[in-house]
């Protein structure tokens, strides 16, 4: 039982970190980063997800894959553009805006506290 509850502490720990993480990463990304226009490419086969082709400040052209699917309420649809940040170090790291999920990255902390109060009780109903 003390397994279950070490693992059930630990899967709510790695959901809070990878949800404080994104949330960090956003943050970071569209304070310090760049914004530019990319224009919108169509996914490549066997994916869903577009490439988006942005030339940096620096003059640099870069293709990446769009860092959100294209959805019913956010189309993506080839030959459009779209305006992106990215970080200035690695501009492959790249956010779309309008399209930021903090929700998403909020519903992982929120899931993963849960998880490691459960992983808590689990062990102190052991004792």
């Amino acid at each position: 039982m003390i397994v279950l509850a070490a693992s059930t502490a630990m899967g709510g720990l790695i959901a809070v970190l990878a949800g404080a993480y994104g949330l960090q990463r956003t943050r970071r990304v569209r304070t310090v980063g760049n914004v530019v226009e990319a224009l919108v490419k169509p996914p490549p086969q066997g994916t869903e997800r577009p490439l988006l082709q942005f030339r940096t400040l620096e003059g640099r052209v870069v293709e990446v894959v769009s860092p959100v699917p294209s959805t019913r309420r956010r189309p993506l649809r080839a030959g459009s553009s779209v305006s992106v940040a990215y970080d200035t170090d690695d501009p492959r790291d790249t956010v779309l805006l309008g399209a930021e999920r903090p929700g998403a990255d909020r519903g992982f902390m929120f899931a993963g506290a849960v998880l490691v109060l459960l992983g808590m009780l689990l062990t102190v109903s052991m004792g």
